[in-house]
C-alpha cells in the first residue's frame, strides 16, 4: 500500500514529486553507518521497507516489534529535466526521532525531534543523472526523557502503553521552486472585525518585489489586492474582506464563520512576482474562526459552544501511527461525526497534516496535542519547547485546531504538585504558546494538578458499572456538587498544584468513560467492561447524561474512539467496526440540550 497523496494540503504547490514507497532498508544494532559510512554509494542495504511505514509495522513490509535504536534508509531518485534550472526542496513530513541526510554521498541536513517535519534545500547536492538518498536514524526506545506519548519503552506493549515506531513514518517528497519564491502563510482571522491578517515570508527580497492574494469565497472573487514586499522575514497585512460579500451572506441566511455544523472556507492563491516575473504560486485556504472563553463559558464565534469530544489515539494495527490510507482519516471523522462528537482531542500525537485538513472540510473541532516525555530533564525542556515550535508554525492555519494541550497529566513533570520548576515550566510553555498564538486555547496539564489553564479540565473514570450503583450515585454527586468537582476524589490527584486554584474557567471532563465491551484481543481491559450491547450503552448513557445534566460543566471528551491494542475500550474496534449502531451513541450524546448556564448565556 503507497501514501501519494498531497503531504501539504495548506501550502500546495502544483509540481512536486513522492518519493513514499520501496526503500533499501538496514538495522544498525551496532550503530556502523557513521564509521563505516553507509552513504557512500557503494554500500547497499539488503531489505526493503515501504517508506512511510515504520519497521514495525505490518505495511512496512517488516513487522518487527521488537527494538533498533538505530536504522538506515536508502534510494535512488530522478530530479525531472524541468527541474533543473531551478531549486530542489527535499521534505520529510516526520521521522523519528533524529536522523542524518545524505544526498550523494554528503550530510545536506539533520533534524532532532519526531512529531513535526523539516526541509532541505538539496540543489547544491545534485548531480548529473540517478541521485542517491540515504537517511540514518536513532531512536533509542529506552530512553524515557524524549517525548515518545504513549510509544512504549519496552520490548512488549503493556496497559496504557504502545507499541513503539521509529524512523520516518510520514511522507517523503520533494518540489521545485524559484530562488525567489514564499517559505511561509499565515492567516489570522479576525471575525470581531470582519477581516484576516496575512503574513508571509520569502526565500530573499529583491527590488520591484510584489505579492498578489485573490481570496475566493463559494467561487466567488472577493478579494484580489497586490501589496509591495520590501522585507523577506516580516510582512503583515490586514485583508478586509468585501462588505457586500457579508452582506450579501447575511441576506440569503447565509453564515460566514466555520464551525462543525457549517465548516465554510475561503480559498486562497497567492502569487509573487520579482522583476515583473511570477516566480512562486500558492493555494492554501482560511476558516473565520474564533474560540474563547468568558465567564466561565466556551465560546465559538461568540456563541457559547458544548464541547462533545472523543479522545483519538490515531493508531491503526497495521500502520501503528501511521494511516493506512488518506482514506482512514475521512472514515474516522465521518464515524466520529456519526456518533454525535463535534470534535477529538488528538491524545499525545501531532497528528498527519491530512487529518488536520479534512477535519478543516468536514466540519470537526480539534485538540491539538503532542507526544510528551515521561520524565522530567534540562534537555528535555529544550526539546520540548523546540518540538512545539515546530508543530505550531506548521499547524497555524487549520480552522479545526481550537486548543492546544502542553501537558497531560503530569506527564514529563512528574513532580509538578511540588515541584516550583516543573511548575515553572508549564507556566512557561503556556505563556510561549499563547505568544506564538493567541488565537487559541491553552489546555496545561490536562487531568490534574493544573498551573494556568484556559480550562479545568478534569479526568474522571469513576463512574461505575451497572453492578456499581454506590458508584454510579457518586459520580453523579461529584458532577453536580462543584466542591466535590474540584476536590482529589477523581484520581487521587489535586486538580490544580499547590499554589494554584480554580480561578472561574470554564470546566470540562476531558477524559470519562473507557468503558470495555466488544473485545477480540488478548488481556483486553478497560475502566469498567459491558456484558453485552444493551450494558454498555446504559454505562455509556450514564456517563455522559450525568455530564450533560451538569449545570457546572461545558463539555467533555470520551475515552476513546478506538480499541488500541490491548487496551479496548474504544466505541469501535482496531480495525475501525463500530462496536454498537453509532446512531444509538449519537441519540445518547444529543439526547439532551446543552445546560441550564449555556442555554442562559446564548439567550
Amino acid at each position: 500500500m503507497k501514501r501519494t497523496e498531497y503531504p501539504r494540503p495548506q501550502f500546495v504547490r502544483r509540481e512536486w514529486q513522492c518519493l513514499n514507497g520501496s526503500w533499501e532498508f538496514a538495522f544498525d544494532d551496532e550503530n556502523r553507518a557513521q564509521a563505516d559510512h553507509w552513504e557512500l554509494d557503494s554500500f547497499r542495504p539488503e531489505g526493503r521497507i515501504e517508506v512511510p511505514f515504520c519497521f514495525e509495522s505490518k505495511l512496512s513490509g517488516i513487522g518487527d516489534t521488537s527494538i533498533h535504536d538505530h536504522v538506515f534508509y536508502k534510494r535512488n531518485f530522478t530530479v525531472p529535466e524541468e527541474w533543473k534550472s531551478r531549486r530542489v526542496l527535499l521534505h520529510f513530513e516526520a521521522v523519528d526521532y533524529s536522523c542524518r541526510v545524505f544526498v550523494n554521498e554528503k550530510l545536506c541536513t539533520e533534524h532532532t525531534g519526531g512529531n513535526a517535519g523539516f526541509c532541505a534545500d538539496i540543489t547544491d547536492y545534485l548531480r548529473d543523472g540517478e541521485q542517491t538518498l540515504a537517511v540514518a536514524v536513532y531512536d533509542p526506545a529506552q530512553d524515557e526523557t524524549i517525548p515518545r506519548g504513549k510509544q512504549f519503552w519496552q520490548e512488549e506493549s503493556a496497559d496504557i502503553w504502545y507499541t513503539r515506531t521509529t524512523g520516518i513514518w510520514q511522507s517523503v517528497w520533494m518540489e521545485p521552486v524559484e530562488q525567489t519564491h514564499i517559505t511561509r502563510v499565515k492567516f489570522t482571522p479576525d471575525v470581531d472585525h470582519d477581516m484576516v491578517i496575512l503574513e508571509a515570508e520569502f526565500s530573499g527580497c529583491p527590488s520591484d518585489m510584489y505579492l498578489e492574494a485573490e481570496i475566493h469565497f463559494d467561487g466567488e472573487q472577493i478579494c484580489c489586492d497586490r501589496y509591495l514586499v520590501n522585507n523577506k522575514t516580516v510582512f503583515r497585512r490586514a485583508v478586509h474582506l468585501s462588505k457586500d460579500h457579508i452582506f450579501y451572506g447575511m441576506a440569503h441566511g447565509m453564515r460566514r464563520c466555520w464551525t462543525p455544523e457549517n465548516p465554510v472556507l475561503y480559498d486562497v492563491n497567492l502569487r509573487l512576482f520579482a522583476g515583473g516575473e511570477l516566480t512562486d504560486s500558492v493555494d492554501s485556504y482560511f476558516g473565520m474562526r474564533k474560540i474563547h472563553v468568558k465567564d466561565g463559558i466556551t465560546y465559538l464565534n461568540n456563541n457559547p459552544y458544548y464541547f462533545k469530544l472523543v479522545l483519538d489515539q490515531g493508531y491503526w494495527r497495521d500502520g501503528i501511527l501511521t494511516a493506512p490510507s488518506d482514506g482512514d482519516f475521512v472514515r474516522d471523522i465521518s464515524l466520529m461525526k456519526e456518533m454525535g462528537f463535534n470534535g477529538c482531542r488528538k491524545h499525545q500525537k501531532a497528528e498527519d497534516a491530512r487529518f488536520l485538513y479534512h477535519a478543516d472540510q468536514m466540519g470537526f473541532l480539534v485538540w491539538g496535542e503532542m507526544a510528551s516525555a515521561c520524565l522530567y530533564t534540562d534537555t528535555g525542556v529544550e526539546r520540548y519547547a523546540k518540538e512545539w515550535f515546530e508543530i505550531i508554525k506548521r499547524d497555524y492555519n487549520h480552522p479545526c485546531i481550537v486548543a492546544w494541550v502542553p501537558f497531560n497529566e503530569s506527564w514529563g513533570v512528574p513532580n509538578i504538585d511540588v515541584d516550583r520548576r516543573q511548575q515553572d515550566q508549564t507556566m512557561g510553555m503556556y505563556y510561549l504558546i499563547k505568544s506564538l498564538d493567541p488565537t487559541r486555547l491553552v489546555v496545561n496539564n490536562d487531568g490534574w494538578e493544573m498551573t494556568k489553564s484556559d480550562i479545568c479540565a478534569i479526568h474522571n473514570y469513576a463512574h461505575g458499572s451497572t453492578a456499581e450503583p454506590e458508584k454510579q450515585d457518586f459520580f453523579r454527586r461529584t458532577m453536580q456538587e462543584k466542591e466535590l468537582l474540584l476536590s482529589p476524589t477523581h484520581a487521587g490527584r489535586s486538580v490544580y498544584a499547590q499554589g494554584y486554584a480554580y480561578g472561574g474557567e470554564p470546566i470540562l471532563i476531558t477524559e470519562c468513560g473507557g468503558i470495555n465491551f466488544n473485545s477480540e484481543e488478548k488481556d483486553s481491559w478497560g475502566y469498567t467492561s459491558a456484558n453485552s450491547e444493551a450494558d454498555f450503552l446504559q454505562q455509556y448513557e450514564h456517563v455522559i447524561h450525568t455530564i450533560l445534566e451538569s449545570d457546572l460543566i461545558y463539555g467533555f471528551c470520551y475515552t476513546q474512539l478506538s480499541d488500541v491494542e490491548q487496551e479496548t475500550n474504544g466505541l469501535l474496534t482496531y480495525d475501525r467496526v463500530p462496536k454498537c449502531p453509532p446512531e444509538k451513541i449519537k441519540k445518547i450524546n444529543d439526547s439532551y440540550r446543552h445546560n441550564i448556564a449555556m442555554e442562559t448565556a446564548r439567550s
